[in-house]
């Protein structure tokens, strides 16, 4: 049984130029692309997924510095759920070392969330908090 993402089909072939009507097997680039990916460990990949949803959240609380009018808490909210279920599901996987600074981030932005909205969460109930217990900007000094 063949894999049809890494494997071209047998009848799949090209003429090269010049080659007198030789043909030869096509590079499938899907096949390249999982080759790839399968070279890269899982820490840097959720590592890479979690620092997306980051600067996601972060442009939609206004913390860019080219679109600081730009304001969309309720993606911002979806975005800090996704960061905090995403590291709270691999925070065994990354490790202290990789895990350590993303939840300081996903706090800050926990923290900016409450700053930029009018309307307070109920206590435990704001963006990621079902993950993380409740964020209080006092905390953040304690260690």
């Amino acid at each position: 049984m063949t894999d049809p993402v890494s494997t071209p089909p047998e009848s799949a072939t090209d003429h090269a130029p010049g080659d007198g009507g030789e043909q030869s097997p096509r590079v499938d680039p899907m096949s390249t692309v999982s080759r790839d990916i399968a070279e890269v460990p899982s820490v840097e990949i959720i590592s890479t997924a979690a620092l997306h949803l980051m600067s996601a959240a972060a442009v939609n609380l206004g913390l860019a510095e080219d679109l600081p009018e730009h304001k969309d808490l309720d993606e911002a909210r979806s975005l800090i759920d996704a960061l905090a279920g995403l590291l709270d599901a691999s925070a065994q996987s990354l490790g202290h070392h990789h895990a350590a600074p993303l939840r300081d981030g996903l706090r800050s932005l926990q923290l900016a969330f409450k700053e930029a909205s009018t309307i307070p969460d109920e206590p435990g109930a704001g963006p990621g908090e079902k993950y993380t217990g409740e964020v209080h900007p006092a905390a953040s000094r304690r260690r």
